[in-house]
Formats: structure tokens, sequence, C-alpha cells
């Protein structure tokens, strides 16, 4: 695990995340770096990308790195990601209750599910069943990390919803391949898409 940590991190500083978080290579790394030891006390299984699991993702949260800048720098088939929320924005999206996130500026999200189970189901009912599991629905911040470090695991007939990011309103944010680009978008919370899932975590930890 920890050669996956250390190619996730130096994904993040290749793709320019110390310079969008304005802090230097070396400050970026040593604040990052704790994550590593966690790692160490952690039982993680060895999960496949292909089966629509992770282990382990490194999620930057947007008060430092913009989700704007993030999906900016997200790449998949060497197309970059952009967001279209219109008339909303990302910021107008908070997690909801019960989903704690441990550190403000960097965490690790742990044993991630695409949610193949839950495609052509509304995010209504989707987020029913993530609860009775005790998983968690993941939030905006924690789907770009995802696709950030890993650009496949948005599938054209398995893009997920982010349920744990909401406003006072309907809208559920998503990721999706639009044009051949990823693209940070909403769904309504009462509909449902063969093509859209629900992903989930186990948990989060700093």
């Amino acid at each position: 695990m920890l050669k996956e940590f250390d190619r996730q991190l130096n994904n993040l500083v290749q793709k320019g995340y110390p310079q969008a978080a304005g802090v230097s290579v070396e400050q970026f790394l040593k604040y990052i770096q704790p994550l590593r030891e966690t790692i160490l006390t952690l039982a993680l299984p060895e999960v496949v990308l292909e089966m629509g699991w992770l282990p382990f993702v490194i999620v930057i949260g947007s008060d430092w790195v913009t989700t704007e800048q993030a999906m900016a720098l997200a790449e998949r088939e060497g197309k970059t990601g952009f967001i279209n929320m219109y008339p909303v924005e990302p910021r107008s999206f908070k997690p909801i209750d019960g989903v704690l996130i441990p550190c403000e500026k960097a965490y690790l999200l742990l044993n991630i599910d695409r949610g193949k189970d839950t495609l052509n189901m509304t995010p209504d009912d989707a987020l029913k069943i993530i609860n009775k599991r005790v998983r968690s629905p993941l939030t905006i911040d924690e789907g770009v990390a995802i696709i950030t470090q890993h650009p496949d695991f948005l599938k054209k007939n398995n893009c997920f919803s982010l349920l744990g990011s909401r406003r006072s309103d309907r809208r559920v944010p998503a990721l999706w391949i639009s044009e051949g680009r990823p693209r940070l978008g909403w769904c309504w919370a009462g509909n449902p898409h063969t093509w859209l899932g629900s992903a989930s975590c186990s948990g989060r930890t700093c």
C-alpha cells in the first residue's frame, strides 16, 4: 500500500497541486507525509479497480485546492475535467449530516465502492442502502480525488453520484463523461439513470 500512496502523492505533485495550494513542494509534502504513516496502521484489502473498488485515495480539501482547480487538473484519456453545474456552483454544496471530514486540507478515503449495484436507482433510494450497509456516501472533494488518481474509475456505463454533498434543494452532484471529458454536474435526487450509480466508502481518516 505504501507504493500506491507514494504514486498518488507523486501524481499530485506532478499535476501541480502544491502550486494550486499556494505552497512549495516541500511544504506540500511535509503536510501530506503523515498520511503515509497512517497507511501502515490500516488493514486495507487488495481490491480491484476493474471491479469498481479501491483501497484508499488521498483527498485534498477544496478549501486548500478549489474544486475548479482540481477538476482542471484531472485528466482522462488526454482530456481534462470540467464543471457544468449551472445554475449552481460546487461551493454551494456541503457535507450532509453524518459525513464527518477528519481534516480540512488532506485525508484518506477508505474502501471505496463505485456503486455498481445502485445503477438505475434514485439517489434517495441509494442513500438508504448505503446507510443500511453502515457505509458513507462520497462528497464532491472525494469524487474529484478519485478521478484524479484513477481516471478509469469513471466508466461510461458506471459513472457515479456523490450523495455526501448536498445543498438546500433536490440537486445531487455527480461525475460522468461528457464529450469524452470528466464532468462534474448534478442530477435530481428522485431521478434514476441506467449509467449512474452512487459511490460510497467505509470511512475516512488522517
